[in-house]
C-alpha cells in the first residue's frame, strides 16, 4: 500500500502536473498494478544484464520520462547515459555507492572512517567466529542480535538470547529470537553439507525508537532536505533534531547519494549511530506528505529541471498516525512479458507527462 500512496503524492504534485505512471511486477494481484495507468507482469529470477535489457526496452516502448527504480539498483546504476539515449531521466545514485551500501559491513567500515558513529560489530562467516563474535561484543553487557551482511531486507534478522523462555515472553508480542547455540549448529551443519553460508553481521541490538530519515540531495550529495521519522506504536514523529540531520547530511556527501535515499539510525547509550543506509526511497516516504514538502514530486523536479521547486523548510516536530487505507483500484489491462525480461517492481517505471 505504500508504493499506491507515493503514486498519489506524484498525481497530486504541488505543480499540478498531469502524471501517468508505468509499473509491472512479477506478480499479476500486485495491488500497486492497479493503482498504475499501464501496468504489466514480468518474470521472476533473471541477471542484472537482462533486468537491465528490460528495463531500457520498457522505457523505449512506453517513451517514459523518468524512471525510479527502488530495487535492483546494482543493475542499473551507472546506465544513465544509457537510457538519457531513448530518452529516460535515471533517477539513481552512483555505481560505487550502491555496490557499498549493499554490504553493511563495508558501509559500517566507510562510515566509520568518515567520522559518522557506527555501533560495534563483527562479520562472521561460520560456527566458530560467530561464538568468537559473541564472547567479544558481550563485554558491555548488551544483547546482541545479528543480520545478514549483504541486502536482505530485514529477512534473517534474529535477536540473539539464551534465557529460558517464561510466561511473560509468550503473552507479549513474539520477537525473532534465537540461541547462540541454535545459530551456530545451523551454520555448523549447513557447512558440513556443502551449503554456502553467507556472512553475517552480528552487533549489539539498539533498543528504542528506530529513526528513519528520508533525504533529498542533488546529484552530488548535498542534502537539500532530510525528514527524520521515529516510530512511537502506530504514530510516527516527525523529528525536528539538528543532530541526526547532521549525521545524515554527511554520510549522503560521503556517498554522493543523489535524489532520494534513506539513513536509519538508532540509540546507543543515548547517542545516535548509524544502523544502515538505503542509496533509493524508503517503503514509508509516503509518510513525510504531512511536512509540507513533496519528496517523491521534488525529486522529480529536480532531476528534469535541476530545481526542486523547495521554497520552505520541512514542518517538523509533529506528530502523524499511520493508519489503514482503501485504494480503488482500476481495470488496468496486464501484458505478460516474454520470459527473458527481468524483474522490475510497481514503482520503478514512471512516467512525468
Amino acid at each position: 500500500m505504500a508504493t499506491t500512496q507515493v503514486m498519489a503524492m506524484l498525481r497530486g504534485n504541488p505543480d499540478a502536473v498531469d502524471v501517468r505512471i508505468y509499473g509491472t511486477n512479477v506478480d499479476p494481484t500486485a495491488a500497486a498494478l492497479g493503482a498504475c495507468d499501464v501496468a504489466e507482469v514480468e518474470p521472476r529470477h533473471v541477471a542484472d544484464p537482462v533486468y537491465a535489457d528490460f528495463a531500457l526496452d520498457f522505457c523505449r516502448r512506453h517513451a517514459i520520462d523518468v524512471l525510479i527504480p527502488p530495487r535492483r539498483l546494482s543493475a542499473l546504476a551507472g546506465l544513465t547515459e544509457e537510457f538519457a539515449a531513448v530518452g529516460t531521466r535515471l533517477m539513481c545514485s552512483p555505481p560505487r555507492s550502491v555496490k557499498v551500501l549493499t554490504s553493511k559491513s563495508r558501509t559500517y567500515e566507510e562510515a566509520l572512517a568518515a567520522g559518522i558513529p557506527v555501533p560495534p560489530w563483527r562479520v562472521v562467516g561460520d560456527a566458530d567466529g560467530l561464538r568468537t563474535a559473541v564472547e567479544e561484543l558481550s563485554a558491555t553487557g548488551e544483547t546482541l542480535c545479528f543480520k545478514p551482511a549483504g541486502e536482505f531486507s530485514a529477512f534473517g534478522f534474529r535477536i540473539l538470547e539464551d534465557r529460558p523462555m517464561v510466561l511473560r515472553d509468550l503473552l507479549e508480542p513474539a520477537r525473532p529470537m534465537a540461541s547462540v547455540d541454535a545459530v551456530a549448529q545451523a551454520m555448523k551443519q549447513a557447512a558440513d553439507e556443502g551449503e554456502h553460508v553467507p556472512p553475517l553481521i552480528v552487533m549489539p541490538y539498539l533498543e528504542g525508537p528506530e529513526v528513519s530519515v528520508d533525504c533529498l540531495s542533488t546529484r552530488g550529495g548535498e542534502l537539500l532536505a532530510a525528514i527524520p521519522r521515529a516510530k512511537e506504536g502506530r504514530y510516527r514523529l516527525l523529528l525536528d533534531d539538528p543532530g541526526i540531520t547532521d549525521i545524515a547530511r554527511r554520510l549522503v556527501a560521503h556517498f554522493g547519494l543523489a535524489y532520494l535515499s534513506n539513513v536509519q539510525l538508532r540509540h546507543r547509550f543515548g547517542e545516535p549511530v548509524l544502523l544502515e543506509a538505503n542509496p533509493r526511497p524508503s517503503a514509508g516516504i509516503f509518510q513525510t506528505a504531512f511536512t509540507g514538502v513533496n519528496l517523491p514530486w521534488a525529486a522529480v523536479r529536480l532531476l528534469l529541471d535541476g530545481d526542486a521547486g523547495l521554497v520552505a523548510a520541512p514542518r517538523l516536530g509533529g506528530r502523524v498516525a499511520v493508519t489503514e487505507a482503501v485504494t480503488e483500484v482500476l481495470d488496468t489491462v496486464l501484458a505478460v512479458m516474454p520470459t527473458t525480461a527481468a524483474s522490475v517492481t510497481p514503482e520503478s517505471i514512471g512516467s512525468v507527462a
